[in-house]
């Protein structure tokens, strides 16, 4: 059923590293398997056995020829620097080959402790495994750059958090876990030969196209290129609602996919300021914040690579900081990009019309004095493509606002200078603005009936509803925001 593991991460030097056996648990059951996935990266689907896939999802058994292994890494954690962070809860299996040809990494996130474990008990609830396997793979779904979920597994056994909840293993596949804190792990104890390592890594494994340059450039192309992924990953976050949590730099990774999904959530109700995360108090992870901090986690990562940059230290830290500067620009543009196509626009105004990432931050404008949902706000402008088309829906939503009116005249006469028709302009709109997300109290719902009743029929219907993001399903309270008595306001981390 399974296939062959590679082990790249073995070929490291062993300070980069611990070797650690799972933690077996009581009672393994499988309640959630991505067949579509498994079978991408090579499994069997006629060979599935629920039962086996339960021993070895669950770290009960090792996949034949494998040593799992924790991963070191560092980290700042709401900007405060911890020097020895690590898989603390998580075990490295090995690669697969995926179909598209390449490799992705499969990891056991709640195997049990590890050297990494710091006091913790290395398990997972099976609250936080759900909620990462629902929105990791709608954000898939949505073609955002992110890890994946291929199994839930629980355990059978109590994990003592604040009450006690049962415990799960969650199996996510990534295109590797090298992290900016992997790179601060290495390079705040002054191992230039680790860093070089990963660099290395790095390219083989996202970055291919950089292989070919001299030696003492690829430093640099590395931190260009990441700091590209970046600027893109958060636009795309941004254009959902969709706000993070815990944008440490243990939590940045190099691939430029979106990992650790802990406190995240989709915002309903419109504002820029929005947090979610208990632990994130003074709003530094909030919704409006996220391009300023994922430029601050990339000049963390330039520090690690200055060594390698440039034998002349001042001059690497000038070439570091004009690429992090840059940062700034190429979010506008990608966030631009994102907003143009939400409304339903394709190529650049021109100069007389107005910036179009003016309009669209103009629009958020609205939306937050209206206190309006910003899913179904983007979503119900199909309706207003025409002068004199039906807007009630959202002359309602608005409060039949006045700012509103004269958006969508503005937006009218931008939208009809690209010179097509209703029906393409509509289809445009509604192709880049899902029906579906998962919304926070959908997957507490979820989460609720599983841990305490041991129901998974509502986590089964919700994954199903989100990944068809642009499909309205059978029940249309998925597609609604919650009522006030429905609302979380608070998401926790789970460890």
């Amino acid at each position: 059923m399974f296939p062959r593991f590679h082990q790249r991460y073995l070929a490291l030097p062993q300070r980069m590293r611990a070797e650690c056996q799972p933690t077996p648990v009581a009672e393994p059951r499988v309640v959630a398997f991505n067949h579509a996935l498994a079978e991408a990266l090579g499994f069997d689907r006629e060979a599935f056995n629920a039962e086996q896939a339960a021993q070895i999802l669950s770290g009960n058994q090792v996949p034949e020829g494998v040593t799992p292994v924790a991963a070191a890494y560092a980290g700042h954690q709401f900007g405060n620097f911890v020097p020895q962070l690590g898989d603390g809860r998580a075990l490295l299996l090995g690669e697969l080959s995926h179909q598209d040809g390449a490799l992705r990494e499969v990891q056991l996130k709640g195997a049990g402790r590890t050297p990494f474990s710091r006091g913790g008990d290395g398990r997972a609830p099976l609250g936080p495994v759900l909620r990462e396997y629902l929105v990791s793979e709608a954000m898939f779904a949505l073609g955002v750059p992110t890890t994946r979920a291929l199994a839930a597994v629980t355990t059978g056994e109590r994990v003592y958090r604040q009450p006690p909840e049962p415990g799960a293993v969650l199996t996510r596949v990534a295109s590797s876990h090298l992290r900016v804190g992997t790179f601060q792990y290495f390079a705040s104890r002054n191992d230039v030969e680790a860093v070089k390592l990963l660099v290395e890594l790095a390219i083989e494994r996202h970055y291919p196209e950089l292989a070919g340059l001299p030696e003492d450039e690829q430093a640099m192309a590395l931190l260009d290129a990441v700091i590209g992924r970046q600027a893109n990953l958060v636009a795309r976050w941004k254009g959902l609602g969709f706000i993070h949590g815990v944008m440490n730099t243990d939590n940045c990774a190099i691939s430029g996919e979106t990992i650790d999904y802990g406190p995240c959530a989709f915002m309903d109700s419109y504002h820029p300021e929005t947090v979610f995360s208990s632990i994130d108090e003074r709003g530094r992870y909030a919704w409006v914040n996220q391009p300023v901090i994922a430029q601050w986690n990339l000049a963390r990562f330039a520090k690690t690579l200055l060594a390698l940059m440039d034998t002349d230290q001042q001059r690497a830290i000038e070439r570091a900081t004009a690429a992090i500067e840059g940062f700034s620009d190429r979010h506008e543009q990608a966030w631009s990009d994102v907003l143009r196509s939400k409304l339903g626009l394709t190529r650049d105004a021109e100069p007389e019309d107005g910036s179009d990432l003016a309009l669209g931050e103009k629009w958020l404008e609205v939306m937050a004095a209206g206190k309006v949902d910003f899913t179904l706000s983007f979503g119900e402008l199909v309706a207003a493509v025409e002068p004199g088309a039906d807007e009630t829906p959202l002359h309602q939503r608005f409060n039949s606002s006045d700012a509103l009116d004269a958006w969508l005249s503005r937006w009218r006469e931008r939208l009809h200078a690209e010179g097509q028709s209703s029906e393409v302009l509509r289809s445009r709109i509604e192709s880049a603005n899902p029906l579906v997300i998962p919304r926070n109290h959908l997957v507490e719902r979820a989460i609720r009936a599983a841990a305490d009743q041991q129901d998974f029929g509502p986590f089964e219907t919700l994954l199903a509803a989100v990944t068809q993001p642009w499909t309205s399903p059978e029940d249309q309270s998925l597609l609604q925001p919650p009522l006030s008595n429905e609302r979380v306001l608070r998401t926790f981390c789970g460890t």
